[in-house]
């Protein structure tokens, strides 16, 4: 087992039975979320072996998978990439440049997107 320090919170090295555990959890509840808040906003959510959110009103798509090669859930939104990481503390996937989970993320670009605030 080896050990990181990355922005002030310690991040364990996972194995991959480990990974793909907390992954398929954190994105199970981060669809159900979405799902819940798609019925009051104008965004439209699927999951597969990815979650993608689509916006009518544009041709924007949100793409958040698992990457099980680096361990990390990517988001994909508004052309930028957010590569989110276990943080053992928070028990959930962070995103280090700003240590917001990988919820919050979600719905802060979402919010954008939308002009809108939304809680996930």
């Amino acid at each position: 087992m080896s050990l990181r320090i990355t922005l002030g919170y310690t991040r364990m090295r996972m194995r991959d039975d480990e990974f793909r555990q907390e992954a398929e959890r954190a994105l199970e509840r981060l669809y159900q979320a979405l799902v819940r808040a798609s019925e009051e906003h104008d965004f439209e959510v699927d999951y597969g072996e990815t979650i993608t959110v689509e916006f009518p009103s544009s041709s924007t798509k949100f793409v958040i998978s698992p990457n099980a090669a680096v361990k990390q859930i990517w988001v994909s939104a508004n052309a930028r990439s957010y590569k989110c990481e276990w943080n053992d503390e928070v028990k959930a996937f962070v995103f280090p440049d700003t240590g917001k989970t990988l919820e919050q993320l979600v719905a802060e670009r979402i919010s954008e997107q939308l002009k809108a605030e939304i809680i996930l």
